[in-house]
């Protein structure tokens, strides 16, 4: 899959209606983060969602238990949220891949093209510079042609 480009809406709706358990990798306790507004809005959503933070690990964020690796997840994970650098991605592909897990997404600004071949290789699909909880809301999003300016 070439991602530099748009992904099909489908590709998108298919992969946020089948998973379940998302493991979020750079979950921060700090609500004014970008992460936990995520977390938050996708917890709220129905998805359960597992924390991962190594200097949070044994602590709760909202409510859920923060782990401080993928190996330390003791369930089945459908998808790895990343909110770390791009750098970071091909390391936690790896991970994705030990533990199992059906889906790569990168958070918005994280894109390693390493990452994507190794994950897609092992029969992960990945997404790659996209928010979850944007998609999950795109579809009701309306063209307003109508207003005036």
């Amino acid at each position: 899959m070439n991602h530099k480009e748009d992904y099909p809406a489908e590709y998108l709706a298919d992969i946020l209606q089948e998973v379940k358990t998302i493991a979020m990798v750079g979950a921060s306790p700090d609500a004014t983060k970008f992460s936990y507004g995520v977390l938050r809005v996708l917890h709220e959503q129905g998805y359960n969602m597992i924390p991962v933070n190594p200097r949070e690990a044994g602590n709760e964020i909202r409510g859920l238990s923060v782990v401080g690796s993928l190996a330390d997840i003791d369930e089945p994970v459908d998808m790895v949220e990343v909110f770390r650098n791009s750098d970071a991605l091909l390391g936690i592909a790896e991970e994705s891949i030990a533990i199992g897990a059906k889906v790569l997404w990168g958070q918005i600004g994280v894109y390693n093209e390493e990452a994507a071949r190794l994950a897609e290789a092992a029969g992960l699909r990945v997404v790659m510079n996209r928010c979850p909880k944007i998609e999950l809301f795109r579809p009701f999003w309306k063209p307003k042609l109508n207003q005036t300016i």
